[in-house]
């Protein structure tokens, strides 16, 4: 792995440990403040909401300027942000915590750009793709158990952590990370953050994908905001035992990314054939998890993990490769504000449908990821057809 790599594969390392250390504490933590399962969604919500407002401009932005900048400022709203957020003593300030680490929330889909920009062909791509889904699965390792710990002791030390781990990000940043865009795009850039979902609605070719990508987001991100609220709920876990169950899905979502991606789905399958296999997956993983039985829950978790760990990396690369080329940045930036608008749908969602009946959420997911499917399976049969006629016709000629 060359020194590039390295460096962007640390950034992201650290700011998924970041993420990681709070979502075992945040039921905990929130409800130090007078917050229940409802408030706890509408944290994820605020969040989400202002990512989607401000990551495709700093997608945009980051084609104009370059990554490095972009990749800066992000990381350190969000260390700014889990400040605010860890010295609250209040919900107005939970939500402030969480503006200010949406606002700039560009660190991932900027990493990327990073990685694409580096790639030598479609099968680099994908695997370099594959680097920032297996730096999820470490970060999700370490992240969790470490957030398990340290609020066993107190709820509000994962959050000071974060911010911590946040700033030293910054600071590698600054100090070690080099710019990779050396096609800086000249396009006017447009301050209205739906020009791109605009742009993206006008796109014949990559609408499906992104319709398949909000479903997605809404589906994931809605039964993540209530999960450790259902494991305490149901199964009265507590923030420790939540870490080791997350860190637990990190371990396989990792191996899965570092070795199995490489070594036996891209080897054994084709991208579209695996973009449908794992739609199909999170389908019956969150139909399992609906369905009130303790086993099926724990194996429908199960197999959302191995399916969540090819699919970021293999429909994040189709779509890349169906982007113009000058536009590559552009285009993931609303693949991730596609995802964050998904994001906000989701817990708001979730928080109603928790509060009705626990396991209502993981059935309405069930439903979304069948939808999914569906557009992606309808798309390519209208792709097949479409291509046949065109052979017919030279065929005839």
């Amino acid at each position: 792995m060359n020194k590039q790599k390295i460096i962007i594969a640390l950034t992201v390392l650290i700011d998924v440990i970041g993420i990681g250390l709070v979502l075992p504490s945040m039921p905990f933590y929130v409800a130090r403040v007078g917050g229940a399962a409802l408030e706890v969604t509408y944290l994820f919500a605020a969040f989400s909401l202002c990512s989607f407002l401000s990551t495709p401009l700093l997608g945009a932005l980051s084609d104009r300027i370059g990554r490095r900048p972009v990749l800066i400022i992000s990381i350190a709203s969000t260390a700014i942000g889990w400040f605010v957020f860890a010295s609250a003593k209040s919900l107005v300030f939970l939500f402030v915590g969480r503006i200010i680490d949406g606002l700039a929330a560009g660190n991932f889909s900027t990493a990327q750009s990073y990685l694409i920009d580096i790639s030598k062909d479609d099968k680099d791509r994908t695997q370099n793709l594959g680097l920032v889904g297996a730096m999820f699965g470490v970060g999700f390792i370490l992240g969790p158990m470490l957030g398990g710990l340290l609020g066993a002791i107190s709820p509000s030390f994962p959050f000071w952590t974060a911010g911590l781990m946040a700033t030293i990000n910054v600071i590698m940043a600054i100090i070690f990370l080099p710019e990779t865009n050396k096609n800086r795009s000249t396009i006017k850039m447009n301050f209205n953050p739906f020009s791109p979902i605009i742009r993206a609605i006008k796109n014949k070719t990559l609408f499906p994908y992104f319709v398949t990508w909000f479903l997605f987001g809404t589906a994931m991100s809605g039964t993540q905001s209530i999960m450790a609220l259902y494991f305490n709920d149901r199964f009265g876990f507590s923030a420790l035992v939540i870490g080791m169950i997350i860190t637990f899905q990190g371990v396989i979502l990792s191996v899965n990314q570092m070795v199995g991606l490489k070594r036996f789905w891209l080897k054994r399958f084709k991208e579209p054939d695996l973009v449908l296999f794992m739609l199909f997956a999170f389908t019956i993983s969150y139909l399992m998890m609906g369905l009130n039985f303790s086993t099926l829950f724990f194996v429908g978790i199960i197999i959302g993990i191995f399916a969540q760990s090819v699919l970021r990396a293999v429909f994040t690369s189709q779509v890349i490769g169906m982007a113009e080329p000058n536009a590559k940045g552009e285009a993931m930036g609303i693949l991730t504000s596609v995802l964050s608008l998904g994001m906000v749908v989701g817990p708001l969602m979730t928080g109603p449908l928790y509060t009705y009946k626990s396991n209502f959420p993981f059935l309405a997911s069930s439903i979304l990821m069948f939808g999914a499917f569906g557009i992606i399976y309808h798309n390519r049969r209208k792709l097949e057809r479409i291509k046949l006629d065109e052979n017919i016709q030279v065929n005839v000629v």
